[in-house]
C-alpha cells in the first residue's frame, strides 16, 4: 500500500466506532488491511509518532514582550558588577519511606523497591541560583507563604552583601505581597524581574530543580522530614562544590516568534 495513504489516514482521527483517540500500528493495519510492520515503516519514514503528545500553553501576559526582553537581556548581557539570581520555591516535597529496605543494584539486576510507602510529611525548598557560577543559596521551610518567601529574600541579600542583585522570579502571589514590595523599596540594590505569566520555564532555577529531583529526591527514602531536609542540604553543599554556570541560548526574538504562533489544532475533531 502507498505510504502516503497510510500517513494520510494516520493524520485523521479514528472512526468513532473504534472508541479510541489515536491510532496504534496494529489498529491502523487492521483498518487498512495491511501488516502492522508496513504501518510502522511508513510512520518511521515521515516521522509520524501517534503515540506521543506534548502540552503547550501560550502566555496572555499583556507585558509579554517587555518581560521576555527584560529577562533574556539579563541572561545574555548581565549588568556589570551585579549578581543575577533565579529565585523560586519547590513546594510539597514528600518525605517518603519504603515499607521494606531498598534492594540495591547488582550485576544483571536493577535497583528494586517496595511499591508501597509511608508518608512522613512535606517540606518546601527555596532556592536562588546564581547563573554566572551555578552556586545555589537554599533554605528549607515547612510552608511557602509570604512570610517564608520574605525571610528567604533577606537570607539571599545577606549572602551577597553590598552587591547589586537582580532577582528573576515568577508571578506567584507570595512574590508580590505588600511586605515584599516594602522590603524591596527599602533595599534599592535588589531589583526584581518577573517572567511572563505561564512562562516559569524562563526561570533557570527550574532547570536546577529538575536536577535535584532526578539526582537526589525522586529515588531517595526518608525516615522523617528532618531526614529529607538533611539530605537536601547535603546535596546542595555537594552541588556548590561542583557548580557550573547556567548558559541561556535563546534570544528574545526566538521566544516571541513561538509565543505568537498561530493555533494549529482543529477543534472540530
Amino acid at each position: 500500500m502507498d505510504h502516503n495513504k497510510i500517513v494520510a489516514t494516520t493524520l485523521k482521527p479514528p472512526p468513532k466506532k473504534y472508541g479510541v483517540t489515536h491510532w496504534s500500528s496494529r489498529l491502523l493495519a487492521q483498518h487498512l488491511g495491511v501488516g502492522n510492520a508496513t504501518v510502522a515503516r511508513a510512520w518511521r519514514q515521515v516521522g509520524v509518532q501517534p503515540w506521543r503528545a506534548e502540552s503547550f500553553r501560550f502566555s496572555t501576559d499583556p507585558e509579554l514582550v517587555a518581560k521576555v526582553t527584560d529577562v533574556v537581556g539579563l541572561y545574555l548581557n548581565p549588568p556589570t558588577d551585579a549578581i543575577v539570581l533565579c529565585v523560586d520555591e519547590k513546594s510539597q516535597i514528600q518525605a517518603l519511606d519504603r515499607t521494606a529496605p531498598v534492594l540495591p543494584m547488582q550485576p544483571h539486576l536493577i535497583e528494586r523497591r517496595s511499591a508501597d510507602y509511608i508518608r512522613h510529611g512535606t517540606t518546601t525548598l527555596f532556592a536562588a541560583l546564581e547563573i554566572a557560577t551555578g552556586h545555589v543559596t537554599g533554605a528549607l521551610k515547612p510552608r511557602h507563604r509570604r512570610q517564608e518567601f520574605l525571610a528567604f529574600c533577606k537570607q539571599v541579600a545577606r549572602a551577597y552583601p553590598d552587591r547589586e542583585l537582580h532577582l528573576v522570579m515568577d508571578n506567584y502571589a507570595a512574590h508580590k505581597t505588600p511586605e515584599v514590595k516594602d522590603w524591596l523599596a527599602a533595599n534599592p540594590r535588589v531589583t526584581v524581574h518577573f517572567t511572563p505569566t505561564h512562562a516559569s520555564w524562563m526561570n533557570l532555577v527550574e532547570v536546577w530543580f529538575s536536577v535535584i529531583e532526578r539526582q537526589a529526591i525522586h529515588r531517595g527514602t526518608y525516615t522523617s522530614v528532618k531526614d529529607l531536609n538533611s539530605k537536601i542540604r547535603t546535596f546542595i553543599d555537594g552541588w556548590n562544590d561542583r557548580a557550573h554556570p547556567f548558559a541561556w541560548t535563546k534570544t528574545a526574538d526566538d521566544i516571541l516568534k513561538k509565543a505568537n504562533r498561530k493555533t494549529t489544532s482543529d477543534t472540530r475533531h
